[in-house]
C-alpha cells in the first residue's frame, strides 16, 4: 500500500459523530496533501528530476496498485482522496432506527464516528426530523450501522468514540456490572479489530479484550497549548494540583514536563449518594497536601460531568489562598445543569478558566467567555492515517519531547517579549 495513496480508506459517521468526523476529514486532507508534496520534493532532489515527472510517477504508481482501474483526476496534479462514506439513517415511529450505507466499502478500512455525549439534535430521514438522544440511543445507531458496514463487506472495522461509554462503570464493588468491559466486548464479538478513544476512565478497561485493541490517545499537547496562551507557564507561582487521588498520574505528567510542584486535593465521598447536579454532590471532606497559598493553580481530570466535585474543589482552593484556578477536562460532559453552575461560579470568581477538546460537542459552551476549546481532531487524524498504514503509534502516543519542544519555545518567546523595549507614544 502506497503511503501517499489512501483509496481504502473511509470514515462514515453516525448521527451524533458528524461534526467530529467532519473536522477529522479536512484534517486528514491537509496531511496527506503535505504528505504528497513533501514525497514530491524529496524524491525531486535525489534523483534530479522536475517535481511534475515526480508527480505523474506516483500517481502512475499508485493507479497501478489500486483496487480501482485508475483513480480519477489529472495525473499531472495531486489528486485529492474522498474519506467520507455516505449513509442514510433512519428513525422510526416506533423508536427503532436503520443505517443505509450509500458508497461501496467493500474491501475498505472503516472507522465509524461516535460522539455518545452528543446532546444536539440529530438528523434523520434527510434531514426531516431531529432527535436529541441519550447515549443509549447513541450506543444502539452505532451498533446497526456496524452490522451495515459488516453486511457492506468492509475489510477492517475501526470504531472512532472520543467518549469511550460507561467508563465509569468499570469496577465491581457490590453486585453490580462491569458494563465498561461488556460493552467492549459486544464491539469485539462484533468483529470490530480497535476502538480510538480520548483519555479513558480506566486502563483496567483494556485487559477485558481477548484481540481487540484500544487506543488510548492523550490531549496533553493540546491542552498545554492552550494553557500558555492565557498564562505564563514559566511562572514560578504555577502549581499542579491533583483533584483527586484517581487524576495523580495525569497531573503528574503535567507536573513533570511543566517542571512545577504537584499538590494534592485528597476527597471523602459518601458513595450511597448520586451526584444529580453541582449543588448536590457526594463529597463529604476535603484535606489539601501542598502548598497553595497566593499560587496560580491549574489541575486536569479526564471528565467533567455534572460540574459539582469540581466546583467544591475550587472554592475549597481559592478559600486556601489561590489567586487562580485553571482547570483542563479532555471529555467536557456539563451535565444536567453545569453550564449555568459554572456560569454562576465565574462571577463569583472561584476559577478563571476551563479548557476542554472538542471530543465533545456544545454549542452554548463555545458562547462562553470562561471556557476555551482545544481541537483534537489533527490528533485523531494523524492516529488514523498511521493505523491505516500499519505505522508506529508511538511517537503520537508518548508526546512528552513534542511538549517539552512546544514549552521551550513557548517560554524563549515569552521571554523574548518581556524583554523588549516600549515603543515611545
Amino acid at each position: 500500500m502506497s503511503y501517499s495513496d489512501p483509496t481504502q480508506l473511509g470514515l462514515l459517521a453516525c448521527p451524533g459523530g458528524e461534526r467530529f468526523a467532519e473536522q477529522v476529514v479536512r484534517r486528514l486532507a491537509t496531511i496527506y496533501r503535505h504528505r504528497f508534496e513533501r514525497k514530491v520534493q524529496v524524491m525531486s532532489d535525489r534523483y534530479h528530476i522536475s517535481k511534475e515527472l515526480v508527480t505523474r510517477k506516483i500517481n502512475f504508481a499508485n493507479d497501478i496498485h489500486s483496487s480501482l482501474l485508475t483513480i480519477p483526476g489529472n495525473v499531472s496534479e495531486y489528486r485529492a482522496p474522498r474519506f467520507k462514506v455516505n449513509a442514510h439513517f433512519t428513525w422510526f415511529p416506533n423508536g427503532e432506527v436503520k443505517a443505509e450505507i450509500l458508497d461501496s466499502v467493500r474491501g475498505k478500512d472503516l472507522y465509524i464516528f461516535q460522539d455518545v455525549e452528543n446532546r444536539q439534535p440529530c438528523k434523520f430521514n434527510d434531514g426531516r426530523d431531529e432527535r436529541i438522544l441519550s447515549v443509549n440511543d447513541h450506543i444502539f445507531n452505532l451498533l446497526v450501522t456496524v452490522d451495515a458496514a459488516i453486511q457492506a463487506g468492509a475489510e477492517r472495522i475501526t470504531l472512532v468514540m472520543p467518549a469511550y461509554p460507561y467508563s465509569r462503570q468499570h469496577k465491581k464493588k457490590g453486585r453490580e456490572g462491569l458494563t465498561a468491559a461488556r460493552l467492549g466486548q459486544i464491539f469485539e464479538n462484533y468483529g470490530i479489530s480497535r476502538i480510538i478513544t480520548l483519555d479513558i476512565h480506566s486502563r483496567e478497561i483494556e485487559n477485558c479484550f481477548n484481540k481487540l485493541r484500544l487506543e488510548n490517545l492523550h490531549a496533553s499537547y493540546q491542552v498545554i497549548e492552550k494553557l500558555a496562551g492565557i498564562i505564563d507557564v514559566g511562572d514560578e507561582n504555577l502549581v499542579v494540583l491533583s483533584p483527586d487521588t484517581g487524576a495523580v498520574d495525569r497531573n503528574k505528567f503535567y507536573a513533570s514536563t511543566l517542571q512545577k510542584p504537584l499538590a494534592l486535593l485528597y476527597k471523602e465521598r459518601d458513595y450511597s449518594k448520586v451526584t444529580k447536579d453541582a449543588n448536590d454532590s457526594n463529597i463529604t471532606e476535603m484535606k489539601l497536601l501542598g502548598d497553595i497559598h497566593g499560587k496560580m493553580v491549574f489541575m486536569a481530570d479526564d471528565m467533567l460531568g455534572t460540574g459539582g466535585t469540581l466546583l467544591k474543589a475550587m472554592r475549597y482552593l481559592k478559600d486556601q489562598g489561590a489567586t487562580k484556578v485553571i482547570c483542563a477536562v479532555s471529555l467536557p460532559l456539563f451535565s444536567a445543569t453545569a453550564i449555568d453552575d459554572f456560569d454562576k461560579s465565574y462571577r463569583e470568581g472561584l476559577f478563571y478558566r476551563i479548557i476542554g477538546t472538542n471530543a465533545v460537542h456544545h454549542n452554548e459552551l463555545l458562547k462562553k467567555e470562561w471556557y476555551i476549546e482545544a481541537d483534537v481532531t489533527t490528533l485523531f487524524a494523524q492516529i488514523i492515517s498511521l493505523l491505516h498504514h500499519n505505522r508506529s503509534l508511538s511517537p503520537m502516543l508518548d508526546n512528552r519531547v513534542i511538549i517539552a519542544k512546544k514549552i521551550k519555545k513557548t517560554m524563549t518567546a515569552q521571554a523574548t517579549h518581556a524583554h523588549q523595549p516600549s515603543l515611545p507614544l
